[in-house]
């Protein structure tokens, strides 16, 4: 299925395309990796896990990046922050928490893409410019996706997550191109559609799931289920 609502615009040259839920399914990994992470806690630092189960862990670190605004673009350096105040609490040395996050980002990158993903993406890079901009910290060279994309940015990179605009207009400068050239495709309208749209690129809003659009936000330029429709889609405007 495809819902179109375009206006006349100049064929894209650009386009940005967000990772987690997108291309691949995230959720399931990110457990995994965090189940890993505690596994290694019990082994090499076990009063950590005697006084913190896997959802204690996740409030240290949320309590961390409120008490630490600058370090929420950053979700790597978040994670290394929470661990090793975690470590030196309970007596170990903090320098062990880079040892627990390499183990968990060897998961986070085990990470297998929608199959309807990569055969579209070897053919959209004949035609434009692709870029993948993630709040997350999957480093995509490390992934089966690795030289599918000319380029590849994090909120990390940037300084800022979305729904800021500096992941885009990072990817607009890269490409040479004008917000009007460019079409964003993300699973998520709050962080993916309504930025992008509000930056002037036209913008898809990949639904794998069926969800229902939020009734305050100006709907997709299209709305589609996979990466073939997606493909389709853009013929009909380029």
């Amino acid at each position: 299925m495809v819902e179109s609502a375009l206006a006349a615009e100049r064929a894209p040259r650009l386009l940005t395309i967000d990772l987690d839920e997108t291309v691949w399914p995230c959720r399931a990994v990110i457990e995994r990796a965090e189940g890993q992470l505690y596994r290694w806690l019990r082994e090499r630092a076990p009063r950590v896990t005697d006084s913190h189960s896997m959802e204690s862990l996740r409030e240290h670190r949320l309590r961390l990046r409120e008490a630490h605004p600058e370090l929420a673009h950053d979700i790597t350096a978040l994670r290394l922050a929470s661990l090793g105040q975690l470590l030196a609490a309970h007596g170990y040395h903090r320098g062990r928490a880079r040892a627990a996050l390499a183990l968990f980002l060897e998961e986070r990158n085990r990470v297998e893409p929608y199959e309807d993903v990569a055969p579209v993406l070897r053919v959209l890079a004949r035609h434009y410019r692709l870029v993948s901009v993630t709040n997350g910290n999957a480093a995509v060279a490390r992934t089966p996706l690795g030289g599918h994309f000319h380029l590849s940015l994090s909120a990390a990179d940037v300084g800022a997550p979305k729904p800021s605009p500096a992941l885009f207009e990072a990817a607009l400068r890269y490409a040479g191109v004008s917000p009007g050239e460019a079409v964003h495709v993300g699973d998520d309208p709050y962080l993916d559609v309504e930025p992008a749209r509000q930056l002037g690129m036209r913008t898809v809003w990949m639904n794998r799931t069926g969800a229902p659009w939020p009734d305050e936000l100006r709907r997709a330029d299209a709305t589609v289920t996979d990466f073939f429709r997606l493909q389709r889609w853009l013929e009909t405007i380029s």
